[in-house]
């Protein structure tokens, strides 16, 4: 179990993907991203989402990403984010995002 400080200290936020493409030097299938959080500026990730999203039909959608996490390396990518999403039934990653349109930058709690 952990305390509501806990959760409270994990930043996460809705932002827009306005870059998406191929990863080759992901050891995993992956693309980098580029996602905007409005105030908070625009953040790059590495993502495992290959399975069920083409670069193409990523741009303009809404995500819910972890954004207080320390910038880590991945192969020739600094990853400044960390995009969010559940696993389906085969192990693939299905993105979260919100029901409606939001701001960029809005606060998940």
């Amino acid at each position: 179990m952990i305390t509501w400080e806990d959760f409270e200290k994990v930043d996460m936020r809705i932002g827009t993907i306005i870059e998406a493409e191929v990863f080759p030097k992901a050891k995993r299938p992956a693309y980098k991203l580029k996602v905007d959080f409005g105030e908070l500026g625009i953040k790059q990730s590495s993502a495992q989402i290959t399975a069920h999203y083409q670069p193409e039909e990523l741009i303009g959608k809404q995500v819910m990403a972890v954004v207080n996490f320390p910038p880590k390396q991945i192969a020739n990518f600094i990853s400044e984010c960390l995009v969010m999403g559940v696993y389906d039934s085969s192990g693939d990653v299905v993105l979260l995002h919100p029901g409606k349109t939001v701001p960029n930058g809005c606060k998940v709690g």
